[in-house]
C-alpha cells in the first residue's frame, strides 16, 4: 500500500470566517482609525523543491512494485497481493495529485486570492482520505468473498514479490521521512503502512507454505489490509478538516500565545485572538492588541511594540504571518461577537 491520495485542494480563498466589525482586506486597504500591521511576506512553498523530488521517486518505486503485485497476485492466485496492487494503484494516482498539488501551491496569490493556492493541498488530502475510505470498504468485501471459498495460493510466487514490495516500501519511507507537508507526510504514512503490510503478506505467505494449506489466511490478510488503511484515513481526514475548518494547529495553545503576547512590554490587553493553519506548515494569527499608550501616541511607538509581538511569535510559536490591530485602552468595541 504505498503514497496517500492525499492532496488536491481546491483554491480556496482565505476567509477567515470571523466578523471582527470590519473589513480585514489583504490587500491592505484599512480605514478603521486604528494602527494595523502584517508581516506582508505569505509564506510559499517553493522552499519544498527536495519534497517533490523525493515523492517523484516514490511515484516511480509504486508504479513498479504494483505492476509487479497486480501480476504476482493473478499468476499466485493471492488476493493479500492484489489487495496491495489494488492499493498501491490509488496511492499511485494520489502521488500524482499530491505532487500537482504541491506545484501548484507555488503559484503566487493574486488579488482574488490573497493566500494563493496553498489550500489545494488540503483539498487534495480531504479528497484522498475519502478515496481510501471507499477502497478499504471494497477490500473487505472482496476478503470475505474469497474467505467463504478458501481457494488456493501459489506461495512460491506470492512470497518473492511480497518481498521485493517490502524493500521497496522501505526505500520509500526513507525517501519520505522528516516530511514537513501535510500532503508528503500524508504519503509518508501511506508507504509506511504498506510496509507493514508487505510484512503481513510475507509472514502469512510463509505460513501458508508450511502448512501447505490455511488459504483462508489470505482473505484474513486482506482485512487485516484494510484496517490499516481506514487508520491512515481517518487521521488524513481529522486532520484535514481541522485546517478546513480553521482550528487551532496542534501543538499552540491559544491561551499561552495571548498570555506571551500580553508580556510585551506596552500591552495591556490582547482580545479578538484567532489563529488557524493555511495549509501544513504555514500558521497564520490575528488578534486586537490594547496599549497604554494615550491617543495621539506617534506612530513610531505601536510600530516599535508590533515589531516586538511579531518576533515574539516567530521566534517562540513559529507564526511567521500576524495581522494585529492596534487599539487604545478608550477604545469602545462595537460587538464582542467575532
Amino acid at each position: 500500500m504505498a503514497g496517500g491520495i492525499k492532496k488536491i485542494l481546491g483554491a480556496l480563498t482565505h476567509d477567515h470566517g470571523h466578523d471582527h466589525g470590519h473589513d480585514h482586506d489583504h490587500g491592505h486597504d484599512h480605514d478603521h482609525g486604528h494602527d494595523h500591521a502584517h508581516d506582508h511576506a505569505h509564506p510559499r512553498l517553493d522552499a519544498r523543491p527536495g519534497e517533490r523530488r523525493r515523492l517523484t521517486m516514490v511515484m516511480v518505486l509504486t508504479g513498479t512494485i504494483l505492476v509487479a503485485e497486480a501480476v504476482g497476485g493473478i499468476v499466485s492466485g493471492s488476493l493479500s497481493l492484489l489487495s496491495d496492487a489494488g492499493h498501491m494503484l490509488t496511492d499511485l494516482s494520489a502521488q500524482i495529485i499530491s505532487l500537482l498539488a504541491l506545484v501548484f501551491a507555488t503559484r503566487p496569490p493574486d488579488e482574488r486570492r490573497s493566500y494563493g493556492f496553498h489550500r489545494l493541498e488540503i483539498l487534495a488530502a480531504l479528497l484522498n482520505g475519502l478515496v481510501l475510505l471507499v477502497l478499504a470498504g471494497y477490500l473487505v468485501y472482496s476478503a470475505i468473498r474469497r474467505g467463504v471459498g478458501g481457494a488456493a495460493v501459489d506461495t512460491h510466487v506470492m512470497l518473492p514479490v511480497a518481498i521485493v514490495g517490502l524493500v521497496a516500501n522501505l526505500i520509500g519511507v526513507f525517501l519520505l521521512r522528516g516530511a514537513r507537508s501535510l500532503n508528503v507526510r500524508s504519503a509518508y504514512l501511506h508507504v509506511l503502512s504498506d510496509a507493514l503490510a508487505s510484512l503481513a503478506v510475507i509472514i502469512g505467505g510463509v505460513i501458508m507454505w508450511l502448512t501447505n494449506g490455511m488459504y483462508v489466511l489470505d482473505a484474513v490478510l486482506a482485512c487485516l489490509i484494510a484496517l490499516l488503511i481506514l487508520v491512515s484515513s481517518y487521521r488524513l481526514l481529522r486532520d484535514a478538516i481541522d485546517v478546513l475548518l480553521e482550528a487551532v494547529p496542534k501543538g499552540l495553545d491559544p491561551s499561552r500565545v495571548r498570555a506571551d503576547i500580553h508580556g510585551v512590554p506596552g500591552v495591556r490587553e490582547v482580545h479578538d485572538l484567532h489563529i488557524w493553519t493555511i495549509t501544513s506548515g504555514v500558521i497564520s494569527l490575528s488578534a486586537h492588541i490594547v496599549v497604554d499608550a494615550p491617543d495621539g501616541a506617534p506612530c513610531s511607538m505601536h510600530d516599535a511594540l508590533i515589531q516586538n509581538v511579531q518576533r515574539l511569535l516567530e521566534k517562540k510559536h513559529k507564526i511567521l504571518h500576524s495581522t494585529l490591530q492596534v487599539e487604545s485602552a478608550g477604545h469602545e468595541h462595537v460587538s464582542d461577537i467575532h
